[in-house]
């Protein structure tokens, strides 16, 4: 019987509309097991989830059979819709995200980063994270398309 055997890990950031810090603690401790659910109906296993109040982070393995653009727009769409039923809020995500991808010896210290956000947030704005992120990369970007 032919198989396909992956292991694709993902860092996939992406942050609120306008950068709005509305993903306050209430918010955040229903919303990320909601995504995980979202994540595990699609498909993917979610290592773990974190952020901040304007953005969030995690640490997917995902499959061959879909694209990730198909993953991220399902939790973007169906977590916004949640949060605005919910919370009755005028919630809303970025269009865009970033994507990196994450080798399994580097793992746990993608894990770490993710569960330090408040850390590294004291030292520098989601927007200096983002570029620092596309840059270690290497991804071409645009600053313009950087706040949608």
């Amino acid at each position: 019987m032919p198989s396909t055997w992956s292991q694709i890990l993902l860092h996939i950031v992406y942050g609120t509309k306008n950068r709005e810090p509305l993903i306050t603690p209430k918010i955040r401790d229903r919303l990320y097991p909601f995504i995980g659910g979202i994540v595990r109906d699609e498909g993917g296993v979610l290592y773990t989830i974190g952020g901040m109040s304007d953005h969030v982070h995690m640490l997917v393995r995902w499959g061959t059979d879909r694209g990730v653009g198909d993953l991220v727009r399902h939790v973007k769409s169906r977590s916004s819709l949640w949060i605005r039923k919910e919370f009755a809020c005028p919630f809303r995500w970025q269009k865009a995200y970033g994507v990196f991808s994450v080798s399994a010896s580097n793992a746990e210290k993608v894990k770490s980063y993710i569960a330090h956000q408040e850390e590294h947030h004291r030292q520098r704005s989601f927007m200096e994270e983002l570029v620092e992120l596309l840059q270690r990369h290497g991804v071409e970007y645009d600053p313009g398309y950087l706040l949608d």
